[in-house]
């Protein structure tokens, strides 16, 4: 299946969407909050955790596999940064679209940058997310490699804190419904054929996890301070493992982060911006 490198420049939408209370609730649940957190899964004074950016344009109608010719079981999310502009709202009605930035060869497989912006209904900016997505496989087309190399680096000393956050075996089944429905997460046959043991936590549950640590270390449990979050998938998680990340404060609004299962890193150079 070759892939369709004329995608480079493509915009899909902008199409209008919504999203309300259970849909912010159910999210929540998906990246592990529970009763600790009553703040983000009971309607009464309900917090916007937010990378629900991630989630808020639902049903794959911005997906841009449909303009890549991309095999689902080839693909792994590579990178990941969400930017929220203002603090997101328990109910919206938005306007969203995606546009492919760039596919860069790496010999072996090809990364695709895709971007989705949201506005509200009069135009003014919501959020932006940027994804990284490797398609193994699909390298050696010659084009150009694009950027690489370390970023985000920890300081060369102990963490300013660490929070330890579990997920649920199910957490993958719980997290698909917030729209992600690819098989390789809940199917253990196709996780298989994809190379997998079992079925993988999606790595966007992950990112969920993280951000809620980081505003437990960072914003006094605030999720309006926070106001972006860019990661690298360094390994897979399987549900029910359980998350360690460790916190540097390098910035008076900067952190980086790194988040280990075991002594096994599985989020690198990643940073957040504080509000």
């Amino acid at each position: 299946m070759a892939l369709n490198l004329n995608a480079v420049g493509q915009v899909i939408g902008p199409e209008t969407f919504e999203y309300d209370e259970d849909d912010v609730i159910l999210y929540a649940l998906g990246i592990g909050a529970g009763p600790d957190e009553l703040q983000y899964v009971y309607e009464k004074g309900l917090k916007v955790i937010p990378t629900f950016a991630v989630v808020a344009a639902r049903g794959g109608r911005l997906s841009p596999l449909k303009l890549l010719n991309a095999d689902l079981t080839r693909l792994l999310h590579g990178e990941n940064r969400v930017e929220v502009y203002r603090p997101l709202p328990p109910r919206l009605r938005f306007s969203a679209a995606c546009t492919v930035k760039a596919i860069y060869d790496k010999g072996k497989g090809a990364v695709v940058v895709s971007e989705i912006e949201g506005k509200d209904e009069s135009g003014g900016p919501l959020f932006k997310n940027i994804s990284s997505s490797f398609i193994r496989g699909e390298g050696g087309f010659g084009g150009e490699r694009g950027p690489s190399g370390p970023k985000n680096l920890p300081p060369e000393r102990p963490p300013d804190v660490t929070v330890v956050l579990p997920t649920r075996p199910d957490q993958a089944a719980l997290y698909r419904l917030s729209g992600d429905k690819n098989p390789l997460h809940v199917d253990p046959e196709f996780a298989r054929r994809s190379g997998f043991e079992r079925p993988i936590l999606h790595g966007l549950c992950t990112y969920g996890h993280v951000a809620r640590a980081v505003i437990r270390a960072c914003c006094d449990n605030d999720a309006d301070r926070l106001g972006a979050l860019e990661v690298r998938f360094a390994e897979v998680v399987y549900p029910g493992e359980t998350l360690t990340t460790d916190v540097w404060r390098v910035e008076p609004k900067r952190v980086v982060l790194q988040t280990r299962v075991d002594d096994r890193l599985v989020i690198s150079h990643a940073a957040a911006e504080l509000l």
